[in-house]
């Protein structure tokens, strides 16, 4: 996720589990922004590997593929397959991704989902606070690695007070270089189910929504799952005031159809 001044705030390669070292793909799955869940119909998707990972393919047919291009704001609709190890398809998914410039160099990315079940059958998202979208923060901008700091709408601060504490947003930011700062703000749209979702966040840099946290959710054809989450990428540290403007802007945003 590029920032100014051209500084990636997120990582691209992620360390081993300290607390695994025999795992050989310890936190590989928390790269940049992803979309995953840890438990689909009993399959992983969350990590890269395992007997019991899943895979989400990308569908290359014309059907479900969109792209619009314009001067306020570019968007790609993609459709996905999210298959067990076997092939078999547990969920169909409906994703468009919109990006769009703002303010003093700051820039948009807004993710809606559509979860839908295979003809004729159901799948269910099982209880976990993994899923289904994950950001890991720049070394630098990690509370336990660099000079960062993690703030939610409920004014709590780090790990030690956020942990998977309902929110509408969390804002992680810190230093890029010796003189500059940035970071991005998570936030969770109010059409969400479970809004406020509770946020799991960690001082070694990643922050995600957590929207099966309480309870499994049910897709059946006729009631897919409907999300939308928004990521503000901003220069310097924001204070909450100007924070919840920025959520209040993505909130009065019209959900497409």
């Amino acid at each position: 996720m590029p920032g100014d001044p051209g500084r990636s705030l997120t990582r691209e390669a992620q360390p081993q589990d300290s607390n695994k070292p025999d795992d050989t793909l310890g936190h590989s799955h928390q790269t940049s922004v992803w979309i995953s869940h840890k438990d689909v119909g009993g399959i992983d998707f969350w990590r890269d590997g395992g007997p019991l990972a899943g895979q989400i393919v990308h569908q290359t047919c014309r059907e479900g593929l969109e792209y619009q291009d314009g001067p306020s704001a570019a968007s790609l609709l993609s459709l996905n397959h999210w298959n067990d190890p076997r092939g078999q398809t547990l969920m169909v998914e409906r994703r468009r991704t919109t990006v769009a410039p703002d303010e003093s160099g700051s820039w948009w990315m807004t993710i809606d989902l559509q979860f839908e079940a295979p003809p004729g059958g159901q799948v269910i998202l099982g209880k976990t606070p993994f899923g289904p979208i994950g950001a890991r923060m720049a070394k630098t901008i990690g509370v336990t690695d660099g000079g960062g700091r993690i703030l939610n709408s409920a004014g709590q601060r780090n790990e030690a007070e956020a942990f998977r504490k309902p929110a509408r947003w969390v804002d992680y930011s810190g230093p890029i270089t010796n003189e500059q700062t940035a970071g991005i703000t998570l936030m969770d749209h109010p059409a969400n189910p479970n809004h406020p979702a509770p946020f799991h966040v960690r001082d070694n840099g990643w922050m995600g929504v957590c929207l099966t946290f309480d309870a499994p959710v049910t897709i059946t054809p006729d009631k897919p799952v409907r999300l939308r989450y928004g990521l503000w990428i901003h220069r310097a540290v924001p204070d909450a005031q100007k924070l919840d403007q920025q959520r209040q802007a993505f909130a009065s945003r019209e959900l497409g159809p």
